[in-house]
């Protein structure tokens, strides 16, 4: 069976959604290919700073312009490890380079640059991703859990975390608020 990547694009969880993990959250698909599917929530921020996480992997902070920036819960997978989504891509040492301009990094090298000269300066830290098992995003597509749309790095970048689900939605020209919890099949 042929699958359609969603790779690089929005998921956008459905007023119904079950699982508290992803209620009303706008989840950025990194990657999605036959062998399954890997995102970040990328509105749903905790109350640790980057300062604070700067401090607890003991990583100096001289580009203190960051240090407010909050990190974000993306998913109930390792929720241990940070991950970075950002732009641009760059050269670092364990990147999933998702477009010609986004790339999700994992490797320490890329903390030490933000905390050295606060680049790359397009930023999302998360703690944690989503990941799906092969077939496993495509039958909760087939359930109703997630409207899809092609993402704009603008929602992720240039807008605060509690106004990227309703923009997210406005590219589908929706309004979360007029989504219903019921789902109909065809």
């Amino acid at each position: 069976m042929d699958i359609v990547s969603l790779t690089h694009h929005f998921l956008i969880a459905m007023p119904a959604m079950a699982d508290p993990n992803f209620f009303r959250t706008l989840t950025y698909v990194c990657e999605h290919n036959a062998d399954g599917a890997l995102g970040v929530i990328v509105n749903r921020p905790t109350d640790m700073s980057l300062a604070t996480l700067f401090e607890r992997v003991d990583i100096p902070l001289d580009a203190t312009d960051i240090g407010e920036l909050p990190v974000y819960f993306g998913g109930p997978v390792q929720t241990d490890r940070g991950f970075i989504l950002h732009r641009p891509p760059g050269d670092w040492q364990s990147s999933l380079n998702i477009r010609d301009e986004l790339a999700l990094t994992s490797s320490r090298d890329i903390l030490l640059s933000m905390g050295a000269t606060g680049k790359p300066e397009d930023v999302l830290v998360t703690l944690g991703y989503a990941g799906w098992s092969a077939g496993q995003l495509e039958w909760e597509l087939a359930q109703n859990a997630w409207l899809t749309v092609q993402a704009d790095p603008h929602v992720i970048f240039g807008l605060p975390p509690e106004e990227r689900l309703p923009a997210a939605m406005q590219l589908l020209g929706v309004d979360f608020a007029n989504l219903s919890e019921v789902a109909g099949h065809a």
